[in-house]
């Protein structure tokens, strides 16, 4: 009995002293949401590199000439008066007076090596005397570059132009040529005076012929010279050359009808100095004073057939009635200088308008080496808009 009540106070001791100890909870294994990673499209906004877009310029003018300072109005040659006198006519002056010329030229870049150039310009008579020696008509020309680009690791440009002409206006010929164009400007002068932006040299082939397509054409060979320089003082100048052989398909009259050839050599020469002098700006307005001037040009042929004409060689049977003749010099030139105030608006940035009004003084007919003359002003308006795109 004894043994039996220890036992008993032995566990309820163990009992007592385990409730006594702190209870540790089982630990709480809680299971984390597995994180989600979301994806979402950037949109990165970049400017955009542009390409080569067509380019160019469009002009459309209307301009008058007038009658040129003592012009004879009634009539284009001379003619006896009823006394019996004979009074010059407009021969010895400008045969050309009184009309306008409508003028719409421009320029397309196409790539960055092609170009199309364009200038139509279309001649109307204002007097509708039949006396009176007229113009009219209409004259194209277009002329295609394409730019080959520096030669080697030279600084000279080549580019290639074909171009066409149709002469309208005058005797309705038509001439197409194709030159290779060596630039040698950056080369040439380039300084505080004087700066070179063309010194081209143009080996080139053309083919004239008249309206008829007959065997009366001309075959051309040659090379030219092209320059223009910008100078101090607002003044620009301008220098060409034009050496031609000639290669006729009919025998050309020379030396007065007194002999006949089918090739000749010839030299064009033409010499412009420009200049502009601002008299007035304000915002969107300008006004400026232009002059040009020089030889326009300077011909030289090594077969005699400038100046007057005769009919008194040894051909003189085989010319048609109307035929003039040929004349006896071997050189001529129109020397000439044209003034001008012009009045500029740009609308926009890219649209101007503009007008002018001046007087050209020039020796219209009498143009022959040995005996230029006859210095005569012709007063000239203008207006028109430039459009660049």
């Amino acid at each position: 009995m004894r043994k039996s009540l220890l036992l008993v106070g032995a566990f309820l001791t163990v009992a007592a002293m385990a409730q006594a100890k702190e209870v540790v909870p089982e630990p709480v294994v809680v299971e984390e949401a597995p994180v989600q990673i979301v994806e979402k499209e950037v949109i990165v906004y970049r400017d955009k590199e542009e390409g080569f877009r067509p380019n160019g310029y469009v002009d459309l003018q209307y301009r008058w000439y007038g009658d040129t300072e003592g012009q004879n109005e009634d009539f284009a040659g001379n003619k006896w008066d009823k006394e019996g006198e004979l009074t010059p006519g407009n021969d010895n002056w400008n045969p050309a007076n009184n009309y306008s010329r409508i003028q719409l030229m421009g320029k397309i870049n196409m790539t960055e090596k092609q170009a199309l150039e364009y200038r139509i310009r279309t001649y109307d008579e204002l007097d509708k005397e039949d006396e009176r020696i007229n113009k009219s008509g209409t004259d194209t020309r277009l002329r295609y570059f394409y730019n080959h680009g520096y030669l080697g690791d030279s600084k000279v440009n080549l580019t290639s132009r074909v171009h066409y002409r149709n002469n309208g206006h005058d005797d309705n010929s038509q001439e197409l040529e194709y030159q290779a164009r060596f630039n040698f400007a950056e080369y040439m002068f380039n300084n505080d005076y004087v700066k070179t932006t063309d010194f081209t040299v143009a080996p080139k082939y053309g083919y004239s012929w008249g309206d008829d397509n007959s065997s009366d054409y001309d075959n051309q060979l040659g090379v030219d010279l092209y320059t223009f320089h910008e100078l101090s003082w607002g003044f620009t100048a301008e220098f060409n050359v034009y050496a031609t052989q000639h290669f006729y398909g009919q025998d050309q009259y020379f030396d007065s009808v007194d002999k006949k050839e089918d090739k000749n050599f010839t030299v064009d020469v033409e010499a412009y100095l420009y200049h502009t002098l601002p008299l007035y700006a304000n915002g969107n307005l300008s006004i400026d004073f232009n002059n040009e001037g020089g030889y326009d040009a300077y011909n030289w042929s090594a077969e005699k057939k400038f100046g007057t004409a005769h009919r008194d060689g040894k051909y003189v049977n085989e010319l048609e009635p109307t035929d003039k003749g040929v004349g006896k010099d071997n050189s001529k030139y129109e020397v000439y200088l044209l003034s001008t105030i012009q009045a500029n608006y740009q609308v926009t940035p890219n649209f101007l308008v503009y007008a002018a009004a001046g007087a050209e003084y020039r020796d219209w007919t009498n143009t022959s080496g040995s005996s230029a003359s006859n210095w005569r002003w012709q007063p000239t308006a203008f207006a028109g808009f430039k459009t660049t795109f």
